[in-house]
């Protein structure tokens, strides 16, 4: 309980943070804030900039309108959008299903491909793990939005093995996997250095010695024992893979959060900007904090009070 509690001031902090963080962005920057927030629109009339200042309070103290800004916050009302003249709320509903689809998508896509490559090559010849750390590299390496290109040009102009673009099932694999790709290529080599250092351990030998056979030993022992680093870091890149999709979403026409951030950016659309960057933050925080609270599940000796395993291994003594 101690620790779900630190772990849960932890994440409030740093949600705070970057809530702050953009409060500061939009009333420290050049020009008034009423001009940030019309952003391109030059239709607005007088009478809706006067109605933008009382809404904000930009006459009142700049602590009043941070306090004004965090309770907007919490009743999930992200301003208003004069470029698109909808709520910054029910612009980002209508596009968040089609990007958590594509996360989700892609999630799997990296946790399957991460447990099959890793527990395929551990501790296997040379001859098989170089050209698997080779491709783990590249994908690690390969800017996104070349991978995602190099699988259009590959998969669906040349082989017309998927659709370009599309709304269907068959349309979503291929951005799944550009999305999924740098992360399985990060996991796997993670999660291989951590089965290998598990199999050294003196629990491996424990269960050789009572007839275990060498996968049995790898699936049922190991691969517990070498999953905490993995779930750190996996926290990690899907908090940030928001950012992926904004290129994915892009080069496969997609619609989503990150086509709409990208507008945003581009037609100084500042309340959206900041209602995707507050909506990433809680999502971001959230995914670590329930990453945390799996660690006890995944190893109940982490039940009591300690610190989060560190990424590259986790060193088990006896």
């Amino acid at each position: 309980m101690r620790r779900a509690s630190a772990r849960l001031g932890h994440a409030l902090l740093v949600l705070w943070g970057a809530l702050t963080l953009t409060f500061l962005a939009l009333h420290l920057g050049r020009g008034s804030v009423v001009d940030a927030i019309v952003g391109n629109n030059t239709q607005v009339t007088d009478e809706v900039r006067d109605r933008i200042a009382r809404e904000h309070g930009l006459g009142e103290p700049l602590w009043w309108q941070y306090l004004s800004y965090l309770g907007r916050l919490l009743r999930a009302d992200l301003g208003t959008s004069y470029q698109l003249n909808m709520p910054v709320r029910d612009a980002i509903a209508a596009q968040l299903p089609p990007t958590l689809q594509l996360m989700g998508a892609a999630t799997g896509i990296a946790v399957l491909t991460t447990l099959a490559v890793a527990v395929a090559t551990t501790r296997r010849p040379s001859w098989i793990r170089g050209p698997v750390t080779l491709l783990e590299v590249a994908g690690v390496a390969l800017p996104q939005f070349w991978l995602a290109i190099l699988l259009l040009t590959v998969f669906s102009f040349g082989l017309h093995w998927f659709p370009a673009f599309g709304d269907g099932p068959a349309s979503l694999v291929l951005p799944a996997v550009a999305l999924a790709v740098p992360m399985a290529g990060v996991l796997s080599q993670i999660l291989r250095d951590g089965l290998e250092r598990a199999l050294e351990q003196p629990f491996a030998t424990t269960a050789r010695a009572r007839g275990q056979g060498e996968r049995g030993v790898l699936l049922r022992h190991a691969l517990r024992h070498a999953l905490p680093p993995v779930v750190t870091l996996f926290g990690l890149l899907l908090g940030g893979m928001i950012g992926g999709t904004v290129v994915v979403e892009r080069v496969f026409s997609r619609p989503g959060v990150g086509v709409l951030l990208l507008n945003a950016v581009t037609g100084k659309d500042i309340p959206v900007v900041l209602g995707v960057v507050a909506l990433t933050a809680a999502g971001y925080v959230t995914l670590n904090a329930l990453v945390d609270l799996l660690y006890p599940v995944l190893d109940p000796r982490l039940r009591a009070a300690g610190p989060a395993p560190a990424v590259p291994g986790l060193r088990v003594e006896g």
